[in-house]
């Protein structure tokens, strides 16, 4: 976990601004808390997982869990392109991320977990 004054903490803080702006709705809970990551994977959800939120060394990672299904007109993903399932966005030191394109991502994501609740 990065420190609170670290630049990886105010991404994933603005990152967290983002998420929980689109609808007031989403969920963040700790996830997958071990030894070696005592406060947990920060986990958004909204009729199932959108996304997570960990920090690295040189970057913060973002991973949406049905991210190959999602439309990203704006090619926010850039890491874990060829997985079956998920899309993870990596954002580095000095990068910053569109938040209209950021927040259609969190949208769409919500949508096809709405969408999956209906079929059940």
């Amino acid at each position: 976990m990065a420190a609170k004054d670290d630049w990886r903490a105010a991404t994933l803080e603005r990152m967290r601004t983002l998420i929980t702006q689109v609808d007031e709705r989403i969920v963040e809970e700790a996830k997958w808390v071990k030894p070696t990551n005592p406060a947990g994977v920060p986990t958004w959800s909204l009729d199932g997982i959108i996304c997570t939120g960990e920090t690295y060394k040189d970057y913060v990672k973002l991973t949406f869990m049905k991210g190959a299904a999602l439309d990203d007109p704006d090619g926010l993903f850039n890491a874990s392109l060829t997985g079956g399932t998920r899309r993870a966005i990596d954002i580095r030191e000095g990068e910053t991320i569109d938040a209209t394109a950021f927040q259609a991502l969190v949208r769409h994501a919500i949508a096809l977990n709405a969408a999956g609740k209906r079929k059940k």
